[in-house]
């Protein structure tokens, strides 16, 4: 089989990486053009040289080729993955930085919360301007994989106004499942669940394992018995209990979408771990992100060296992309949770939100399960959320700011701590800050400074309840006997 896929925001490099060995891991592939694309010249030379690499070393007929014409490399394109984060971590710092001022402490905010949001105002330009390509100049018919977050938001506005089949991809189903079967001492491959819900908020509604069906109270019972996950997954366990349902989200996300774990500085602490930045650290995504960057660039050769191991030594990944595409064009029926426009699938959220559900690939394309219907304490959560996702893209789309300032206002963390006058004030201060990758507020930002020049609110100069320091290359270097 020979057909091209396209990568966009390649210059992800280690995600890059993974993705086209997997496809490279189907016999039937391995034959097919891999264009990469990135805005980075330098991040782009680099994957192009450790993906030529895994090719050259396995012998493949596939063919790479890597451009900063987005529109070269989408050309006759039949999949599309996009992994692109706009401003970078330039921009990503200030989605932290900008909140902590008026109190709101993020582990991540790349989904929801302030950070989100704004992530979510910088992408959706940017995302509609890959599905006015793929339109253009992909194959027709052409499927759009964004793994790319806020997920729901960026999937929500290529399926509502991009025109383009988009399917909004994330491994935190496999993670959670991952330490369902490990608490159950059970194989990953002897575990069966019903996993539904919104991204980075999805309920594991049935769970068996070896067939048995998993109760609350076995589960809630194996969690606390686990030697490690008893400590790092506190906020995890404490929704179980009163939920009766387990999260896919890790410790540190699923603090900051509810409205009840890190409202005061005082609570952070009780419910996070500092082990690893995703339990829940101040800022702990953007600390890990800036050393991997720093990291790669200095050692660069140490990462090409790795590429050139035979494929064979490559285990295949858990990440949906190479699965879908070889149901797609074998046949062979893949299970996975994919994110899609509701119509119905979960009975008791609304059809134009972007729902996390399970569905099976085959040659037939994706077809959802539908008539799911969620506990009611996980749809209220996922409800509360979908309100201010909707509220985002539509801002995104209109550049209303007025309408974005309500969105930061519904979103449950900023409500649990912020006044009005700080949500306005703080919003204002966001998009001041990112005005260069937010072209769709351009008219509201003069307004914006103004308001700012004469702000009233008084905000803190305050690190997190819970920073820690970037650390060194050499740091690293030590430490990477870790699990990283």
């Amino acid at each position: 089989m020979s057909f091209k896929v396209a990568v966009i925001g390649a210059g992800s490099v280690g995600f890059t990486k993974t993705l086209i060995s997997d496809l490279l891991k189907v016999p039937e592939f391995a034959d097919c053009e891999f264009a990469l694309t990135d805005i980075n010249p330098h991040n782009l030379d680099m994957v192009h040289q450790i993906i030529a690499k895994i090719v050259s070393v396995n012998n493949l007929p596939a063919k790479v080729t890597a451009t900063t014409d987005r529109r070269a490399a989408l050309t006759g394109a039949r999949y599309i993955m996009s992994c692109v984060r706009v401003g970078g971590l330039e921009a990503f710092a200030s989605d932290i930085s900008v909140p902590l001022k008026y109190g709101v402490d993020q582990c991540v905010g790349d989904t929801l919360c302030a950070g989100g949001i704004l992530y979510g105002q910088r992408n959706i330009p940017v995302i509609l301007e890959f599905c006015k390509d793929i339109r253009e100049v992909a194959e027709p018919g052409a499927v759009f994989l964004n793994y790319a977050n806020p997920m729901a938001m960026n999937t929500w506005a290529a399926n509502a106004y991009g025109g383009v089949q988009t399917i909004g991809l994330c491994h935190g189903v496999q993670h959670g499942a991952h330490q369902i079967a490990q608490v159950l001492g059970v194989a990953d491959s002897e575990l069966d669940y019903i996993c539904s819900g919104i991204n980075h908020q999805t309920w594991y509604i049935d769970i068996r394992a070896k067939g048995h069906k998993i109760e609350k109270d076995e589960l809630i019972a194996a969690f606390e018995a686990h030697p490690v996950y008893s400590k790092q997954e506190k906020v995890r366990i404490d929704v179980l209990k009163r939920f009766g349902v387990y999260s896919t989200e890790s410790n540190g996300h699923l603090s900051e979408y509810l409205p009840w774990y890190r409202k005061r500085p005082e609570e952070i602490s009780k419910w996070i771990d500092m082990s690893d930045w995703i339990h829940g650290e101040t800022g702990g995504y953007l600390r890990y992100s800036t050393e991997r960057r720093n990291w790669f660039e200095t050692d660069f050769p140490m990462f090409l060296e790795q590429a050139a191991k035979p494929l064979d030594q490559h285990k295949r990944t858990s990440e949906h992309a190479s699965y879908i595409i070889e149901a797609m064009e074998t046949g062979r029926v893949y299970r996975g949770h994919f994110n899609v426009r509701n119509n119905g699938i979960i009975t008791n959220l609304p059809d134009d939100a972007i729902i996390e559900s399970p569905g099976f690939v085959d040659r037939f394309g994706l077809n959802m399960v539908e008539g799911i219907t969620l506990p009611l304490a996980c749809a209220a959560t996922c409800s509360a959320s979908i309100s201010v996702q909707r509220m985002s893209v539509e801002a995104a789309m209109t550049g209303d700011i007025d309408l974005l300032k309500l969105a930061v206002l519904h979103d449950p963390l900023v409500g649990a701590i912020c006044t009005p006058d700080e949500v306005w004030q703080m919003v204002d201060e966001l998009v001041v800050t990112q005005a260069q990758w937010l072209p769709q507020y351009k008219d509201a930002v003069p307004a914006a400074k103004e308001r700012l020049a004469k702000g009233t609110v008084k905000t803190k100069d305050w690190d997190g309840a819970a920073r820690k320091k970037v650390r060194s290359v050499e740091e690293l270097r030590e430490v990477v006997g870790g699990h990283h």
